[in-house]
């Protein structure tokens, strides 16, 4: 009785954790980018940068280093990878994304340099963008049939419809949108509340009353389709961490072998890491005897896959390229923590 009553308090606990730390200052402005996104980018515009037909460099390029603009992590990108997937994007460059979004972002990096090495500093930001762009041209060739049935459906509905706002609207909207989500997320509120008065203005001035009433019809419904999902998920990941104590983890990722990396990654695409929080874990299981080729095996694996985020990934893009997406993330992060391991000894 007393294991049970440990492992909910575990789950509670990470769950009022999150709600505490990300629901106002991330999720909730991230929401409303994903429902921006998919009411009022232009269709053009999401083809012409992540679209099946768009040029490959300039698509996987932009989705690669994305995460060095958005500061979030693998749950805040959620709604974000879900509003340009129905809008048209590409399913290479949006798993590009996905992936690079919450585990390039500068702060992480940089945090990462700081406190667990410049190598492994280094080692993340390379990785990570290696990673985005291998797994999402991966993911594209795996299903280039339905992609490329996609592109022909994609560009009929451009041709058939057209959208109200013009190109240099919609980017003052949306960086407006962004720059809110980077200050709440760093907790700046007084640039926070800059920006929301600038955003008051351009929709005062741009958008006419049913525009925004669509705008916050298409928020509520990334909100209803993501949020039971991901608090599910962080409860049962704050009963994994319970569950499973440090030190066996230790025990098993220590040294550089194969298994010791799959490991690392393997336990590291199972647990929540809020963004930065992954660090100091990591420094943790180092001080416990975990390998360099393991701590990064999960600094690349753990930020970009989660429990929570494998379960609203399914909603989105169904379960088989789900579990596509999750191994390819799984064996690359294994490969590239057993080779930096080896270099680095």
């Amino acid at each position: 009785m007393e294991v049970f009553i440990d492992l909910l308090r575990g789950g509670v606990d990470g769950l009022a954790e999150y709600l505490s730390a990300h629901v106002l200052t991330c999720l909730v402005p991230a929401f409303f980018i994903a429902g921006a996104i998919s009411v009022f980018l232009s269709q053009a515009a999401v083809l012409k940068y992540f679209g099946p037909r768009a040029k490959r460099w300039l698509s996987y390029s932009v989705a690669s280093v994305s995460g060095a603009i958005l500061a979030v992590c693998s749950c805040t990108v959620l709604p974000l990878f879900g509003g340009i997937y129905k809008r048209g994007a590409g399913l290479g460059p949006a798993i590009a994304f996905l992936y690079s979004a919450p585990a390039i972002n500068v702060l992480a990096i940089v945090y990462t340099a700081r406190l667990l090495g410049y190598d492994l500093g280094i080692g993340r930001a390379v990785g990570a963008i290696v990673f985005a762009i291998c797994t999402g041209l991966l993911m594209a060739f795996i299903y280039r049939k339905e992609e490329t049935a996609k592109d022909t459906q994609a560009f009929d509905m451009l041709a058939a419809n057209s959208d109200g706002k013009s190109p240099w609207q919609q980017t003052i909207f949306l960086g407006t949108l962004v720059v809110i989500l980077v200050f709440a997320a760093s907790k700046n509120w007084i640039a926070t509340g800059v920006a929301v008065a600038v955003l008051a203005v351009i929709l005062w001035r741009w958008f006419e009353k049913g525009e925004m009433v669509q705008w916050m019809k298409e928020t509520f419904r990334f909100v209803r389709m993501v949020v039971p999902w991901l608090l599910g998920g962080v409860f049962i990941a704050g009963i994994i961490t319970v569950a499973v104590p440090q030190s066996i983890v230790s025990n098993l990722v220590g040294g550089n072998s194969l298994p010791a990396n799959l490991i690392a990654s393997f336990s590291g695409s199972l647990m929540y890491f809020a963004t930065l929080t992954e660090v100091p874990i990591v420094r943790a299981f180092m001080d416990l005897g975990m390998g360099k080729g393991p701590a990064l095996a999960l600094l690349l694996a753990g930020p970009a896959v989660s429990l929570p985020n494998m379960l609203v990934i399914r909603k989105i893009m169904g379960t088989q390229k789900t579990l596509v997406y999750i191994a390819l993330v799984v064996v690359m992060s294994t490969i590239t923590g057993y080779v930096f391991g080896l270099i680095a000894q």
